[in-house]
Parts: C-alpha cells; structure tokens; sequence
C-alpha cells in the first residue's frame, strides 16, 4: 500500500512546536516566550527549507501549539538512500551501494520515516540538522512523528487473524512501522506458537499427573531453554532476511550525547547505578513483605469492627505504595540512564530497560516466593509471631500512661490478662490466650485461618485475572479517558468573550476561513487527534509478555493451567496490541534492530531462576517424595515433609494437616528448606549442560544452512566479486586464466616454453611408466 496515497498532503514527518508554556498565565511573561518562539521557529522554517525540505506551520490542537509539516523531495530522498547505503557498505551491512547512476527502487513506508527522520534529528556530525527534542537549541520541539496510515490500520486489524503470523504478514507490519516494532509482531507470534506446548503439558498434568509433578516440572524447564535458543537462532534469521544484520554499526549517536567520555568513565557511572537499584529494590521487598504479612495474617486475626472493610487494606497499601515507589525510581533510573551518556540510543534503552525490568521483576514474582518459601513452610509460625507482636503492643500500650493507650489495650481485649502480668511476665503467660477484643488470640482458631490453596489462588489471579484486567487497560481505558477527557471539556468550555475563554483559542480558529477547504481541515483535524496522543514504547508490551513468560517458567508447577491462560490471553493479545498501536498512540519512528536486545537476557536468566524454582518446590511439596529414599527416615522429617504437602495444597483433601509449629517439626522443615537450595544450585549445573546441548541442536538444524544463510553467503560472495572485477583485481581478469567450467585452449608456445633450454619440461615419463608396469605384468 502506497504511503503517499493514504494521506492527501504529501507529509512525512511532523514537528510539534510550542509557542508559550502551558502554564504561562503573566502577560509579560507571554510575550517573552513569543518573542523567543518567534525567532527560533522561524530558524526552525529556514533550517528544513536551506536543506532541501518543505516545510509549513498549522495551528495545533491547544493554545500555543504549532505543527510544522515536513515533506522531503524526492531528488532529496533518492540522495539520503544512496548517502544510507554506501555507509551500511563500508560498515559490512550486506547491502549492495547505490551508484550515482544506479536507479533507486520504491521505498516502504518505514523506511521513507526512516531516512527523514534521521535526516533532521541527527547530529550535525552525523549529517543531519540536529533538529531533536530535548536539545538546547531546540528546547521548543516538544517531539516529531510520523503519522498513521489508516487506511493501512483499518484494513491490518480487521483482517489478522492469528493464525495469519507469516512472513508476508510480518513483512507488511515492518514496511509500516520498522524493524523494531516487525520484531516484536514476530518475537509475540512465535512465543504463542511455543505456549502451545507447556499449554497442553498443563492440561496433561492438572488431570492426570500428582501436584508438583517432577515430569511436568522437567519438561516445562526443558521447554523454556529450548525456546529462548530458538529465539535466539530466529531473530539473527530474521535480521538476515530483513538486511539488518549488523546495523548497530550504522547507528546514530545521541543528540544528547556528550564526547570526550572514556569507556571506563561510562562503566564507573553505570556501577555507580547500582546502589541506587539495590535501594529501592530493598524498599520494595520490605513494602511488598509487610503488605503480604498484612494480607496472610493480620487481616485473618482481625475481628473488631469493619472487618470486611479491613480485609482490602492489603490491596489499598499495595496501590497506593508500590506504583508510586516505582515511578520515583523510574524517574532516577531515566536520569541516571542519560548521567551515563550513552552514544548511541540502543545502548540508553538496554541501560533502562534492565534498570526498570529488575524492579518490575520483584514486584511481580515477590508474593508468590514468599507464599511458597514462607508462608507454607512457616505459616503457623508466623501466624504465631503476629499474634504474640499484637498482644506485646497491647501490653505496652496498657502499661504506658495515657487514655488512648488503655483504650487500645481495652480494644484489643488483653487488659484483664495483663493486669494480673507483673515484671512484664504478662507475654510469656499469654501466648494461646482466648478469642476476645479486636484480635483473635486462639492459637488453634487461627491455625484453621490458613489457607492451603493460596498458592494456586494466587497463580490463577495473576495469570488470569490480571491479564483481563492488563487487557483492559491497554484496550478499553483509553476510551474511557478520551470520552471523559472530551465531555469535560465540552462541559467546562468557556463561552466565547467570556473571561476565562481565552484558552479556547480553536474557537477563533474555526471561525477563520481556512485555506485548502474542508479536506485540508478534515486532514488536520486528524493530524490534531494523533499529536494529541502518547508516544508508543515498546517496553511496556516487551514487559507484559517476558513478564508472563516468568510466571510460566517460574510458577506453573503450583498450578499446571498456567500455560493455557497465558496461550489464550496471548491469542487475544495478538490483536489488541496492533489495535493499541495503530489507534491509541502515535505512529513508532520506525528504527533498525536486529535483536529484542536486554529482552533476551531477561528470558535467558529466567528460564535459570526457573530451574531453581521448580526443582525446590517439586522437592518441598511433591506427594511423590513422601516415600522416597531422598528424605531421611527420621520421624520429625517426615512429619515435616507431610506438613509442607498438606500446606502447599498437594493433598486433596484439603486441610493443612500436620500441624508445623512444634519445635522438632519446625527444625525438620528448615532441613528441608537448607536441603531445597542444595537441591537447586545442582539444578542450576543441569541447567548449564542443558542449555548447552540445546543450543548446539538448535544451531545445527535451524541456522547451519538454512536458505537466509545460504543466500546472505552467496550474496556476500557475489557483491565481493564485483567489487574485485570493479577494481580490476578479479583472478579471472588475469591473462590466459579461465573461469570455473570454461575450456582451456593450449597455446602454441608460452613463456615459459621458450625459457626451457634444458628440455625439461617437454616430455612426461608418467604414462609410459604405466604402460610398462602393465606389459610386466
């Protein structure tokens, strides 16, 4: 589909520019702040038209907003083709060069974005215009982008079907919006496509295998490591096919980008990230543990007033906590990630991308380890220990002076208790005290509280009722927030003349008679929409599914399903991205990449953590080794090794049975938790020769000698070979020297022969030598 054709104007790139801040309200101040727009957008105009671009300023959808519409010449364009090829050539891109005389062929859309957008963000000592948001030069560009074809859109979502994840469907996404955004297309349908294994693996061991099955387990691992090297091998396949192998070469450098910085100084800042990291990962696991006590404990003691109420105080603490704390480290890791001062953009967005994943990580997978490494092992423990912390807080608030402590003590239903406590022997006495007050203090009534099946529940809530939730949030809240956004403005909107009317600037706008008719204003009125919208990020969508993929991994030996929630949500999510893509952010500045890049680490050290994981919970609460000769015969073990089956959920009846709180059973089950690790860390050997051994088998049937391969050999050898003929180096060009297959005609007296004076070379004694060695015999 022709780019040119889906858009009446001839626009490639648009440059959004802000006249006056939004929040100027003094007069003076405006006219300062238009007094330097002036100037820097009329040297904004003079730069694109000097260098052979078209420009021309539209008024934008607010106040102060101006769009400048850029459309390169095709002459332009055909130079910055050939300016692209002859670097990719001498960078080792296999990409033939263009000749001056050499006819350039029909660009895709992306690649059209592509080149002028490159054109004017980079650097001038790049070759480009240095025209970048963010710059101080340019501190008014508030950000460029391309916009939609939606003819190309309408027609892309409506008929993909899943099932349609070719190589002519993903050649046509990476014609429309780049290599990086095809990437992903193709990294989300091949991990779909692999998620039908572990999916019916699921089905085969919740129906018909024990909970926490050591052949599920092995095979789900096996599974993982064989699909990331797949992954691995494919998308080095892809960037052959797609030419871009290598084209981190060619990259750009930042415009931000300061030179004179050695490359240990960069590796000094990126270290010096770290302690920043493990802060805020500390602040995290110490929010999320104490919520999850809260949540596990101190809600299920709980029996005063608004009990109900009190139970969603876990969930209010986790929402109104972690998204803040994790977008106050966000906001450090973008600035350390600039203080770094990366050259080129793929390495800043590597640096953030595992600074951000690692934290995302933790608040992901943090409940689940601590329900399945604490709360089953140690759950009446616990238990417990909060209900001695509760009533110790009840006794010191007795024992203080005050209304309000007594009032607490009286509350919490320990004031009778400890008015007969002396030398503060009180906590000591008290420990499997009655029910009474807000806190229920029966050790026995609160040991039935725990929950054996709250491992799976919390397996299906992440990988079923969050998805849905995720789903919605991509899908159908930007709806809700554009309908909302628009009826508020429509209700608040000024009248015009009125004293608060003079932000509503369109009004007059619309009133003008414009130039170009109605289709120009129905063109920029959907130019507006899109401007109007956020920046598509592909590490949001990159995130959610590694993200799955962990739980997958890590996870699904607590509950087999797992696998197949995720196949049908990502069946689902196929389409909703390329809907959230094309209709609620703006068009990707299409880049070249030729791997997912930190993406696959992260999946790489997934799939090792999840060896460990697997083999320790199939060790701790696999029915299968309550018999077996791996635990030690003593009484205590086996109690212990009954206790963790029981809490972990793996016996079918369904109570917590064995009670795990006695000191013989509690000092068993931290054997079996030291025995665990060991357990783990040889797993982690296994994994290293597993992966081995997979990787090899991967390289040898889906690299060595496939057709991307043979033909990005072949076409390497060919383009070397012009080369050598062009500068007349070639061995064929040499005199009397044929071409493979060519017939080779004597000549009748060489060089050589004429040099010969002592007859050596005219005569061979080989055949006759033959002949008498058959006449003998």
């Amino acid at each position: 589909m022709s780019y040119r054709s889906a858009l009446p104007p001839e626009v490639d790139i648009v440059v959004v520019f802000r006249a006056t801040s939004k929040n100027t309200h003094a007069k003076q101040q405006t006219k300062d702040e238009a007094r330097k727009a002036e100037q820097q957008y009329v040297r904004l105009i003079d730069t694109l038209t000097y260098a052979g671009l078209k420009a021309v300023g539209r008024r934008g959808e607010s106040l102060g907003q101006l769009l400048v519409f850029v459309s390169c010449p095709q002459t332009h364009l055909e130079h910055l083709v050939r300016k692209e090829r002859h670097a990719d050539f001498l960078s080792g891109l296999p990409i033939t060069p263009a000749t001056r005389d050499s006819a350039i062929g029909p660009l895709s859309p992306a690649d059209r974005i592509r080149l002028v957008h490159g054109y004017i963000a980079s650097t001038p000592t790049d070759g480009g215009l240095g025209i970048s948001p963010g710059s101080s030069e340019w501190d008014l560009v508030e950000s460029i982008t391309p916009l939609h074809d939606r003819s190309f859109n309408e027609t892309w979502v409506r008929s993909w079907k899943p099932r349609q994840i070719g190589s002519v469907q993903l050649s046509r996404i990476r014609e429309q919006f780049g290599d990086s955004v095809g990437l992903y297309f193709a990294f989300l349908g091949s991990y779909t496509q692999f998620l039908v294994f572990p999916a019916a693996l699921g089905l085969f061991s919740y129906f018909f295998l024990a909970p926490y099955s050591p052949l599920f387990s092995i095979l789900l691992c096996t599974w993982s490591v064989v699909f990331v090297e797949w992954w691995r091998v494919r998308e080095r396949i892809l960037s052959l096919r797609f030419g871009t192998r290598g084209s981190f070469r060619v990259e750009k450098r930042r415009a931000s980008f300061k030179l004179g910085q050695t490359w240990w100084g960069r590796e000094i800042r990126i270290l010096a990230s770290l302690p920043v990291i493990l802060l805020f990962a500390g602040i995290l696991i110490a929010i999320l543990t104490f919520i999850f006590v809260a949540e596990a404990f101190v809600t299920h003691l709980y029996q005063g007033p608004g009990r109900q109420l009190i139970g969603f105080s876990p969930t209010i603490l986790f929402v109104v906590l972690v998204p803040r704390v994790l977008a106050l480290y966000r906001a450090l890791a973008v600035r350390l990630t600039s203080w770094e001062n990366h050259s080129h953009q793929s390495s800043h967005n590597a640096s953030l991308t595992l600074k951000t994943f690692a934290c995302s990580a933790i608040v992901a997978y943090m409940s689940l380890g601590l329900s399945a490494f604490v709360y089953v092992p140690f759950g009446e423990g616990v238990m417990r220990f909060v209900q001695h912390w509760l009533f110790s807080g009840a006794i010191g608030s007795l024992t203080n002076s005050g209304l309000t402590s007594r009032i607490i003590a009286v509350l919490n239903g320990t004031a009778v208790q400890a008015s007969i406590a002396t030398n503060g022997s009180a906590a000591e006495k008290v420990a499997p005290g009655p029910k009474g007050g807000i806190w229920d203090m029966d050790v026995n009534s609160a040991r039935q509280k725990l929950n054996p099946a709250r491992l799976r529940n919390q397996m299906f809530a992440y990988t079923v009722t969050n998805q849905i939730v995720n789903t919605f949030l991509e899908v159908g809240l930007p709806f809700v927030m554009r309908f909302v956004t628009a009826f508020r403005n429509g209700r608040n909107a000024p009248k015009p003349g009125s004293p608060g009317g003079e932000p509503k600037k369109r009004v007059v706008f619309e009133d003008e008679k414009e130039k170009g008719g109605l289709e120009e204003r129905m063109f920029l009125e959907k130019v507006r929409e899109e401007v109007a919208l956020p920046e598509y990020n592909l590490f949001e969508d990159y995130n959610e599914m590694v993200i799955q993929f962990g739980y997958v991994v890590l996870w699904a030996t607590i509950w087999p399903l797992a696998g197949v929630m995720a196949l049908i949500n990502n069946v689902f999510e196929l389409q909703s991205d390329a809907f959230k893509l094309t209709v609620h952010h703006r068009r990707p500045i299409p880049t070249r990449t030729d791997t997912v890049g930190p993406w696959l680490d992260a999946l790489t050290f997934l799939t090792w953590l999840g060896a460990l994981t697997n083999s320790a919970l199939v060790y701790l609460f696999s029915p299968e080794f309550l018999k077996s000769s791996a635990l030690p015969s003593t009484v205590s073990v086996l109690q212990a090794k009954e206790h963790l089956v029981d809490a972990s959920g793996a016996n079918p009846s369904g109570v917590w049975g064995v009670d795990g709180s006695s000191e013989e059973t509690y000092n068993a089950t931290k054997e079996l938790l030291v025995k665990a690790v060991l357990v783990a860390l040889a797993a982690s050997h296994g994994y290293i020769i597993l992966r081995i051994i997979v990787r090899h088998i991967v390289e040898r049937i889906w690299w060595k000698g496939s057709r991307e391969v043979q033909e990005s050999e072949r076409e390497e050898s060919s383009m070397k070979e012009r080369f050598l003929e062009g500068a007349g180096a070639s061995i064929y060009a040499a005199k009397n020297i044929s071409e493979p297959g060519e017939e080779v005609k004597p000549s009748v007296e060489t060089e050589s022969e004429a040099e010969d004076k002592m007859g050596f070379w005219g005569h061979d004694e080989g055949v006759d030598e033959i002949k008498r060695l058959v006449k003998e015999a």
